[in-house]
């Protein structure tokens, strides 16, 4: 997304008091230079500290801003920016943070799939493939450092935990979500896929979460890890967050982590998932820069949209064996490619 040079404050500012259109043409013909790589080019992309008044290309900041933040905003030096504070590592905390729902243990996926499957030859495998709930760790302890990474992370960005699409007043409301309006056709969730995705959203709701790490990484901000191999087309997790019309969207400059959710023939009827209120672990999976081999080899998940029951919904599954530590990657531009990744790591 394009975005103008432009001051996004009240504080004192000399030229506050000209009209914002005037302010910008101003500030355009300043000779602002990026502190980080000391040129002035591209200068669309260039943001003002709101406290110094340094510049900076957004794709040189670390993390990189996709687009110009809504309200103030300050350079890493004057925001004295430190890693996020840990969530408590206590049961009961996490269990009101994630509304854990208490309950008997629960039968392992390994043992559901084992009895649900019939062996079949490898030839039949590979046409017929199914889709895999997770699996997650044993150990109840690291199981709770999951969850507190991840908690950590929504607490940082002021995000609630939701593990499905929320539909909130004033924007699109359920029954504006209907898969059939996709054009061209949307694939419907087969039966046992549907099966394997509820069994993983029964152990979301018991506390079994996936086996993934969130960490903060300077350099990219907040990203997920596996904390143990995961198999080819295993799901990870859905895609969530409040969904609303495109249209509500198209000027909205923080909307960086917006998904599709339904592309209609007609643009009134488009969806979006918007994961900056509500969401869960997909929000900080990580995108491939899909301008270089290099960027595209890291890809190990699939974006996939499904017509479930009616609805649109959107899943993230593994698209090759992942191992212990690989950190999660998949192409923000699987359907529009409209994403700017060009400036990715």
């Amino acid at each position: 997304m394009v975005v103008s040079l432009r001051r996004r404050t009240q504080a004192t500012n000399p030229r506050s008091d000209l009209p914002r259109s005037l302010a910008v043409a101003f500030d355009s013909e300043l000779d602002t230079v990026c502190e980080e790589c000391s040129s002035g080019k591209q200068p669309a992309k260039l943001l003002l500290c709101d406290k110094c008044d340094k510049g900076f290309h957004l794709f040189c900041l670390r993390p990189i801003l996709v687009s110009v933040p809504k309200g103030s905003w300050f350079c890493p030096s004057c925001s004295q920016h430190q890693i996020p504070k840990s969530f408590p590592l206590v049961q009961t905390k996490l269990i009101d943070f994630f509304r854990i729902k208490r309950g008997p243990a629960s039968t392992s996926p390994e043992s559901c799939i084992g009895k649900k499957r019939k062996r079949t030859s490898l030839v039949m495998s590979k046409k017929k493939r199914k889709l895999l709930p997770y699996i997650p760790t044993v150990d109840p302890q690291r199981r709770l450092e999951q969850m507190a990474s991840l908690a950590t992370a929504l607490r940082a960005s002021s995000t609630e935990f939701r593990n499905e699409l929320t539909y909130v007043s004033g924007k699109a409301p359920r029954s504006a979500n209907k898969a059939v309006l996709e054009k061209g056709g949307m694939q419907v969730l087969g039966k046992q896929d549907a099966e394997a995705l509820a069994l993983c959203k029964n152990m979301m709701d018991r506390g079994e979460c996936p086996p993934l790490m969130v960490v903060f990484d300077p350099y990219e901000g907040f990203t997920v890890e596996a904390d143990r191999c995961i198999k080819d087309l295993t799901i990870i997790t859905e895609y969530v967050g409040d969904v609303d019309y495109l249209s509500n969207r198209e000027d909205d400059y923080d909307g960086d982590s917006m998904m599709t959710l339904l592309h209609a023939s007609d643009p009134l009827q488009c969806l979006v998932i918007c994961p900056d209120k509500r969401s869960n672990i997909a929000r900080f999976i990580s995108g491939i820069n899909n301008h270089t081999p290099e960027g595209r080899k890291k890809q190990n998940l699939k974006c996939v949209r499904f017509n479930i029951n009616g609805e649109a919904r959107v899943l993230l599954v593994a698209n090759r064996d992942i191992s212990k530590g690989e950190r999660l990657y998949y192409d923000y531009n699987g359907y529009e490619h409209e994403y700017p990744t060009e400036h990715f790591v």
